[in-house]
């Protein structure tokens, strides 16, 4: 899970264009929006997609459950773990 932690806040980072901002600048477990890293709801679209692109993920769910997965590092790569876990051929 910490390989797909690291892939997911260089994604972030690339995909929002944060330049001054480090891999290591970027806690796996404080919130991505408001506190923490400080995102908005353009930067959540931005990252969905990158998302999408770059895992497959469908981020289809009601407000409150996209609010949930996109709350930090590790709860974005536990996401992406689960839905790979569900793509995966049987």
């Amino acid at each position: 899970m910490k390989a797909l932690e690291q892939e997911i806040k260089e994604l972030i980072i690339s995909s929002l264009s944060l330049e001054d901002v480090a891999t290591g600048d970027i806690d796996t477990n404080a919130p991505l929006f408001v506190e923490g890293l400080g995102l908005d709801s353009i930067d959540a679209l931005e990252l969905g997609l990158a998302l999408q692109k770059r895992y497959g993920v469908s981020m289809s769910g009601d407000k409150e459950e996209i609010r949930a997965r996109f709350a930090s590092v590790s709860t974005l790569a536990a996401f992406v773990a689960s839905q790979r876990s569900e793509q995966a051929p049987a």
